[in-house]
């Protein structure tokens, strides 16, 4: 975009997805798939005293939505690399309730690798994550969001070790991996209730990260930042705002990451909690995905909120990067 005094506002749409409350209470982790035109979410729960999820895989040209109930509560799941860019992934791997696995949508199985994470504290579950070359990036959350007790992981796929870099969390949330000028790896994070975005430098062979350097600031923001993605040249990031209130929209916000500046607003009309965006190739451009929720929302608030929980999608001026590619896990 060119330079401009303040953020561009843009409006983004809802779909006609999810079409069903247990769908609508929590959608999150949209990540575009390698058949075009489509993505999968996961559904964390499918209500308020619900211990079940699933995986969701959305066509975004026919709003056709397809969901695979899982053993439990997802925090994330990603398609494994399949030998074809055209194909529709069938397995998944993804991080539900304490353990990671691979879920399989032809015969419905579930088979854990990972298991008995976060297991000498109580009352956490895995939440959001990240694809680190053959790696997983994840963290935990206090279901009851009020304990600073959640692990941030890595698991190393090299020796298959599950490494604690952070113990002290409430809801870890947004992750993302770059790089920077000097090459070292980066991880940026969201501990939601910090209201931080924040970096560090990985060291995956060592399993370790360095000192936290805050990159945006949002304590003085009634909004929450939930999920994010890098914008496609890793210069910003795109960022989430779970709002707790009633509200005429809700936002997804780009900041740049070198000077805090807020370049972008995108507006969820009567949905004011949202949880993760996401950048899918649709023509020559990047559309942006929003997924929203009804969670925490007392029954009195839907009707100022009428789209809450709905998946919205948006215009962005990115283009696709040359050499594109979908995330995938090597599973």
């Amino acid at each position: 975009m060119s330079p401009i005094s303040g953020p561009v506002v843009r409006e983004a749409t809802a779909l006609s997805i999810p079409d069903r409350d247990s769908l609508r209470f929590l959608p999150e982790g949209p990540i575009a798939l390698s058949v075009d035109g489509w993505l999968s979410w996961v559904a964390i729960q499918h209500g308020k005293s619900s211990t079940q999820g699933s995986i969701n895989l959305l066509n975004l040209d026919s709003c056709e939505n397809t969901s695979f109930d899982l053993p439990g509560r997802p925090g994330f799941a990603f398609a494994c690399q399949s030998d074809s860019n055209h194909t529709m992934p069938t397995r998944f791997v993804a991080g539900v309730e304490r353990s990671l696995g691979i879920f399989d949508t032809v015969d419905l199985s579930w088979s854990p690798f990972c298991e008995n994470i976060d297991a000498d504290v109580d009352n956490t579950i895995i939440n959001d994550g990240v694809i680190c070359g053959d790696n997983l990036i994840f963290g935990t959350k206090d279901l009851d969001f009020s304990e600073k007790k959640a692990g941030l992981y890595l698991y190393r796929a090299s020796d298959k070790a599950l490494i604690r870099l952070r113990d002290d969390q409430v809801c870890s949330n947004g992750k993302m991996i770059r790089t920077d000028d000097s090459g070292r790896l980066k991880l940026i994070d969201i501990d939601s209730p910090t209201k931080l975005i924040v970096e560090y430098d990985l060291d995956v062979d060592a399993g370790t990260i360095g000192e936290e350097k805050t990159l945006i600031d949002l304590t003085d923001d009634p909004g929450v930042p939930d999920g994010a993605v890098l914008t496609p040249d890793g210069s910003g990031v795109i960022v989430s705002i779970y709002l707790p209130e009633v509200a005429e929209f809700g936002q997804t916000r780009w900041y740049d990451l070198a000077t805090g500046e807020l370049k972008c607003v995108w507006r969820t009309p009567g949905s004011p909690r949202n949880t993760c965006p996401a950048l899918v190739p649709r023509g020559d451009r990047m559309r942006l995905v929003i997924t929203t929720a009804v969670e925490g929302m007392p029954d009195e608030e839907l009707a100022g909120c009428p789209q809450a929980g709905q998946i919205f999608v948006a215009e962005t001026d990115f283009d696709i990067p040359s050499g594109f590619t979908t995330p995938s896990y090597p599973c």
